[in-house]
């Protein structure tokens, strides 16, 4: 099977140590708790790790400051600007404040409220374009090519994957013995970062990946070792990619053991999951690693599996579409 490559260096586990140094000054390590309710439900002893707990309430937070703050003092005049859903966005804004850089990002028109503003309220000037995440990627990239922006793509940035990748290392540090780390896919940072920790601490940690099955390109890409482009139709934000991206797709095709896709359904439920048996709220891309453990609860039976819970910005609106759902799917 074909697989796909980058030029670009892959960050190695002393990356991470040296990004764990930058990013300490300014970010809390989040907590890895286990709740009897969800070993209950999954069948097997599990850890989620809450990346919900993050000031920006994603786990992007982590590569945004490792990135800005490496960033030249030619590349800090020149300001940054990044694509996002809101996530990516945030973590961006957070860090540009941080280090006194200007900011910009572009959302689609209809990205989550919430998220738009917090972005705005860090300083960061928020620019709406397009109706899907990739139609907003495109925009930012020709106002980079107009301005001379420092473009912060949300993927194909080494920094950024070595920052999200502290997420693995506090997890392995707190649980030496996890099996299994279950985390979310979009444009697969968090998922690639894993993936360098958990195999150079012990390469038989099986990393698992997962995807809505209405926003399956970056699924396809690792299945089939091509790019493909496939159209985003989940609720999901942080999931929602129309195609893989080469760096991080580069990565995990070396490195991922496993890749799943659930249902928004199994999305939604889980969701409403979390907050009943782990008291905690997280968005659709941070309950999917929830979803996927469910789903494959049969395998994962006696084994030690950690969840990324990678993020609890969820919109009212999508709160209340995935409470209506599993109260309708349960009579």
């Amino acid at each position: 099977m074909a697989k796909i490559t980058t030029s670009l260096p892959v960050p190695d586990l002393g990356d991470v140590l040296e990004a764990r140094r930058r990013i300490a000054p300014y970010l809390a390590r989040t907590p890895l708790h286990a709740y009897p309710a969800l070993n209950e439900l999954v069948g097997t002893e599990v850890f989620v790790k809450h990346e919900n707990y993050q000031p920006v309430g994603a786990f992007k937070v982590r590569g945004g400051v490792n990135l800005i703050s490496r960033l030249s003092e030619e590349e800090r005049r020149r300001g940054v600007i990044a694509a996002s859903t809101g996530n990516h966005g945030q973590s961006v804004a957070y860090a540009a404040r941080l280090f006194g850089v200007s900011a910009r990002v572009v959302v689609p028109e209809g990205a989550n409220p919430g998220k738009v503003a917090a972005m705005r309220g860090m300083g960061t000037e928020v620019i709406l374009h397009g109706q899907v995440f990739d139609q907003a990627r495109l925009h930012c990239e020709a106002l980079t090519e107009e301005h001379g922006y420092r473009y912060v793509h949300p993927a194909n940035e080494p920094h950024l994957v070595a920052g999200v990748a502290t997420e693995a290392l506090e997890m392995l540090e707190d649980q030496p013995g996890l099996e299994v780390i279950i985390a979310p896919i979009g444009g697969g940072s968090g998922a690639a970062g894993t993936c360098i920790v958990a195999k150079a601490v012990n390469p038989a940690i099986r990393v698992i990946g997962v995807q809505s099955a209405a926003a399956p390109a970056a699924y396809e890409c690792w299945k089939q070792g091509r790019f493909v482009e496939k159209p985003s139709q989940t609720f999901a934000e942080g999931l929602s990619t129309g195609f893989g991206f080469e760096y991080t797709q580069a990565i995990l095709a070396d490195l991922l053991d496993d890749f799943v896709l659930v249902e928004d359904r199994e999305i939604m439920r889980a969701m409403v999951w979390l907050i009943e048996r782990a008291h905690t709220l997280a968005e659709e891309a941070g309950a999917a690693s929830l979803a996927a453990a469910y789903k494959l609860r049969r395998d994962l039976a006696g084994r030690k599996v950690g969840l990324v819970v990678s993020g609890g910005n969820t919109s009212l609106a999508n709160l209340r579409r995935a409470l209506k759902a599993v109260e309708e799917e349960e009579g």
